[in-house]
């Protein structure tokens, strides 16, 4: 994968090295050496640019997978608490507030990986919708489906109609365990505890609607994608001022290509790594939109799914997540 990304960058970085020899030599442009010190400024300039717009992008991102780390205890203090504090005989409650839970965590998900219309514009740039329907049935995106069969058919109705399912499934949650204390299957302060996982489910999710609602500023990444390029597009021109003594018409037609070719592989290598760098946050900065960089909260959905559904007692529970392309997602 590392060799088929490489392709494209190194060859234009060859071609354009290329190209300004030949100028070089050929045509006799000498203003395209040029001194190498202030084109290594450049580069040690972009390079600290670069890293801190990675460095804020995998901020994104591990925030991201924290807090699904803490989704993941939450549930299961909440399907423990549900089987502990409900008392067994109040009307499959237990199975109905797990159940509901498991609603909940997959109408999170679905939202969540919604393509906002930045990157619907940025995949078709990239064209990369092939891609997106490869991996489309993989990401589990059908409502119905993943929601819907943890849900009566009233609930599945009464969610659908807001404009954040999510939202609503706990809401019915806190309703339901209201109904419980009410009816005395179920005492105030088991009520308060469950209620207070109920409260840190929803501060979890808004967590992770600010990072999705709110894009990498667009400077930080849209300046560092322009300094890369002018670094990349001045690099062989000051190898030129390295190499440029041992460089020249004569020497060429002696044989002696040596020098040209260790310029235009280093002019390639050096492209290379600034123009990864400059991708790698890319592929950071928003941790829920279904690439294979971000946040695997279906497997991680499975894996809450399976805990919980053990805890009821059932037996036959889906499998774990398995790895697509050795991605899990």
């Amino acid at each position: 994968m590392v060799i088929f990304s490489a392709v494209p960058s190194v060859t234009m970085s060859v071609i354009w090295a290329s190209a300004l020899l030949a100028a070089y030599v050929f045509l006799e442009w000498t203003f395209t050496r040029v001194p190498f010190l202030p084109v290594a400024t450049v580069g040690t300039a972009v390079a600290f640019y670069v890293g801190f717009k990675n460095n804020s992008a995998y901020d994104r991102f591990w925030e991201g997978r924290k807090i699904w780390g803490g989704i993941v205890n939450a549930s299961r203090s909440f399907g423990n608490g549900a089987l502990a504090y409900v008392y067994e005989d109040a009307d499959h409650a237990q199975r109905i507030l797990v159940y509901r839970h498991l609603a909940w965590l997959n109408a999170l998900r679905i939202q969540l990986r919604k393509k906002s219309r930045y990157h619907e514009w940025r995949d078709k740039r990239r064209n990369r919708y092939r891609w997106i329907e490869l991996v489309e049935k993989k990401l589990r995106q059908d409502f119905g489906e993943e929601v819907g069969t943890f849900l009566s058919d009233e609930e599945r109705a009464e969610v659908e109609s807001g404009a954040n399912p999510a939202t609503q499934i706990l809401r019915l949650q806190g309703q339901h365990l209201r109904e419980l204390a009410d009816s005395g299957e179920l005492d105030m302060f088991r009520q308060l505890e469950l209620m207070a996982i109920v409260q840190e489910l929803y501060a979890l999710q808004g967590k992770c609607e600010r990072i999705k609602n709110t894009p990498f500023p667009r400077q930080y990444a849209y300046y560092a994608r322009i300094f890369t390029w002018a670094f990349v597009t001045l690099v062989p021109c000051g190898l030129l001022d390295v190499f440029g003594e041992h460089i020249s018409l004569e020497a060429l037609q002696q044989g002696d290509v040596m020098a040209a070719i260790s310029m235009v592989l280093s002019s390639a290598l050096v492209s290379w790594v600034f123009l990864t760098m400059e991708v790698v946050g890319d592929y950071s900065e928003d941790p829920f939109e279904g690439s294979f960089t971000d946040v695997p909260m279906n497997a991680l959905s499975r894996t809450i799914e399976i805990d919980l559904r053990q805890m009821l007692g059932e037996e036959e529970v889906p499998e774990s997540e398995k790895p697509l392309g050795n991605i899990l997602y």
